[in-house]
This record gives C-alpha cells, sequence and structure tokens, in this order.
C-alpha cells in the first residue's frame, strides 16, 4: 500500500518532528515540514506566553500540525519531551543559547535518546558569538549583514520589508534545508547532529550574488544606485492616475522595447544605456503611469513580455486571475490562505486541518506515537532562566 493509498500526503509523510513552541521563524520552518506531509507536534506551554497577537485559530504557521501540552519546567518536563524525541526524526527549538540545555532536552540529553535525531536550532544571532545572548527581531538580524540598508530610495530611510527577508527567508527556509539536509545524513549514515540557522547567517547568504557584484565593480554600495534595487527607471514601481502603482521589471532589451512601446515613448524615452539621463527617463515613464488608472494600465499590459504587473494587496492577491488559477491561494476552515508550496507530481500536499489549538492533541498524539506519559503534570515546577 503507498503513501497515497493510505490517505497521507506529501514527500515527508512518515516524517516525525517535535516543535517546541515559539514564534515566528521557528512555527514557519514546522509548517513548512508540516505542509510537505511530515506529523508535526508543537509542544505548547501549560500557560501559553510566546505566541503572536493573533488568537491560536488564525495562527495558519500552525496548520497540519498536532499539539500536546508539557510544562519543561516541571520535575519531570525533559522526561516526557524525551519520550517523544526518542520516537521522532527532528526536533526544533527557538530557545537562546544554552536554555535546552538548562531544560534538560539540549542536543546531548536528547541524541542520548535518540542518536538519529535531527535537532534544528533556530536563532537570529547564532550559538555563539558577542551577540549570541542578546534579545532581537527581525529588522536587527538583517540591518547587520547589510541587506536592510539596500532596500529602498537613497534619500530616505531604509524600506523595511515586514518580517519576510530574516524570519522566514533568512531563517525558516534555511533552517528547513539544514533539516532535510541533515535527514537525509542520518538516513544514510545512521546519526543525527544539530542544525544552527541562525538568521544573520541565512540573510548574509542571499546576498551572495550581489556580493559577487560588488566585488566585480557592478554593484554601487549605496541603496536606489543599481539595478535591482530601484536604481534603474525600467525595474521599479510607479504611481498611476487612482493613486496605485504598477511595477516594472523591463529588464532585457527585448522586454524594454515592448515596454516603452506599450507605454507610448518609444519616439521620446533617452537610451536605456545612458545613465546620465535615468532620472530624464525615470521622469517620463512616471508621467506616463500617471495618465491613466491601475486597472487602465494592467489592460494594456496583460499578454505581452513587458514585464509589468499591478501591485495588488494582501487581500486583493487571491482574485488575481493568474494565481486564482493555478490556486495559489485557498480557503480553508474559513481562512484564505497561500496553498502549500511548492507542488510535487507523485506526493502532492494539502491543508489538512487548521491551526492546532494548544494541548487539543495530547490523547491523538500519545496513542500514535506510543507515548503513553503524556498528560498534565502535578509535580513542582524547575527554573530554566
Amino acid at each position: 500500500m503507498t503513501v497515497q493509498d493510505k490517505g497521507v500526503h506529501g514527500p515527508l509523510a512518515g516524517v516525525r518532528v517535535v516543535e517546541l513552541a515559539g514564534i515566528g521563524p521557528g512555527p514557519f520552518a514546522a509548517m513548512l515540514l508540516a505542509d510537505l506531509g511530515a506529523d508535526v507536534v508543537r509542544v505548547d506551554r501549560p500557560r501559553g506566553g510566546g505566541g503572536l497577537v493573533i488568537t491560536s485559530e488564525y495562527d495558519i504557521t500552525n496548520r497540519n500540525k498536532r499539539s500536546v501540552i508539557i510544562d519543561l519546567k516541571a520535575a519531570d518536563g525533559a522526561d516526557r519531551l524525551l519520550d517523544l524525541v526518542e520516537r521522532a526524526d527532528v526536533l526544533i527549538e527557538g530557545y537562546r543559547p544554552g536554555v535546552a540545555e538548562r531544560l534538560g532536552v539540549g542536543p546531548d540529553d536528547c541524541h542520548a535518546r535518540n542518536p538519529k535525531l535531527v535537532y534544528g536550532r533556530m536563532t537570529g544571532w547564532g550559538q555563539e558569538g558577542p551577540l549570541a545572548q542578546r534579545a532581537g527581531h527581525d529588522i536587527g538580524y538583517i540591518a547587520i549583514t547589510g541587506t536592510l540598508g539596500m532596500i529602498g530610495s537613497p534619500d530616505e530611510a531604509p524600506t523595511i520589508p515586514a518580517n519576510l527577508i530574516g524570519d522566514f527567508a533568512g531563517g525558516s527556509l534555511y533552517l528547513v534545508v539544514g533539516i532535510l539536509a541533515a535527514l537525509n545524513h542520518a538516513r544514510v549514515h545512521g546519526t543525527g547532529q544539530v542544525v544552527d540557522a541562525a538568521i544573520v547567517d541565512g540573510t548574509a547568504h542571499l546576498t551572495s550574488l550581489i556580493h559577487g557584484m560588488l566585488a566585480a565593480g557592478g554593484w554601487q554600495d549605496r541603496r536606489g544606485s543599481n539595478l535591482l534595487d530601484g536604481g534603474s527607471p525600467f525595474y521599479g514601481n510607479y504611481e498611476t492616475a487612482d493613486g496605485e502603482y504598477m511595477a516594472v521589471g523591463a529588464l532585457e532589451q527585448q522586454f524594454y522595447d515592448e515596454f516603452i512601446a506599450l507605454l507610448g515613448l518609444p519616439d521620446e524615452a533617452p537610451p536605456r544605456k545612458d545613465v546620465a539621463r535615468w532620472a530624464e527617463l525615470r521622469e517620463a515613464v512616471a508621467a506616463r503611469f500617471k495618465a491613466r488608472t491601475r486597472d487602465e494600465w494592467t489592460a494594456v499590459f496583460e499578454d505581452t513580455d513587458a514585464c509589468v504587473a499591478p501591485v495588488l494587496s494582501l487581500r486583493e492577491a487571491p482574485g488575481h486571475p493568474h494565481l486564482a488559477a493555478r490556486g495559489t491561494f485557498v480557503d480553508h476552515g474559513g481562512i484564505t490562505q497561500p496553498a502549500p508550496a511548492p507542488r510535487f507530481s507523485a506526493t502532492p500536499t494539502e491543508i489538512r486541518r487548521g491551526p492546532a489549538k494548544p494541548g487539543a492533541d495530547t490523547a491523538d498524539v500519545a496513542r500514535d506515537w506510543d507515548v503513553p506519559a503524556l498528560a498534565p503534570s502535578d509535580v513542582p515546577t524547575k527554573e530554566a532562566d
């Protein structure tokens, strides 16, 4: 009987993951693994805390997971968690360095029970270094890597890209890549290891191409002065007559030629390679876009290779014809949300269940993982930090 015959979907079906509850990049990484079919059990705290400013039923980073409650500060808390670890393939934690060790669930404790375990650590600064014990958030992590300083207009403060670049791209995605690589190693060689995913490391790694261009003299070390950071008049955003925006990415000559023709500037626009006249070109392009609404320009550029797209809001995006046709967004449990990605031909993924409610799955997990001692404990607690 195949995985699909059993009604279990995704290429990671059969992989067991223990996630120690946290916020931001750790839960998102665990969601990615859950979307891919892994059985992710989130270990929530008995008194809550550490969550986002939304109620649990709307926190879709906890979709496709199950939840149990274990008080790791209780005298038997570590033992109860290690019973899960013994049956798991992966553990994810996002504590400050040393906290998991003080709780008795650090890498050595876990590997003593399960030598094949992949132990994923998600932090902003990493496990060592002068800032390792400091608090932090996405904006600070991307600031010191030079990434934040690249984004925005040259005469304004750097633009804050939500928490997408640091937390989720430099953090979650790198943690997942590391976990999958270590999981493969464990299956081939029979030994687990620790994956130290630091947001500063991942974010810096994302800028690899830019560092190469910088070294070659093809990138100026100031924002808004380069081909891909808004410095070019044919790679940027332009306001329309109704106060909306169109995004232009007409980099290659053939796409640029079509863009200029459809914009109505074939005879007026200065040469695209004349950097000294880029300001003049930008003004001409901006004036043309201001003459029509976003919808009108969308109609002009759709079905062309001019590389122009409307800038949509989060609520508008699911209704875009292309995204609707692909099912990029789905409705589940009354919440419109991004569908699992990427897609697989043999082991398709899906949203199997909504966000896990803290502790709601204790009995099912105890049965499925054959861990009898998952009931809440009444024994005294201990300090961890």
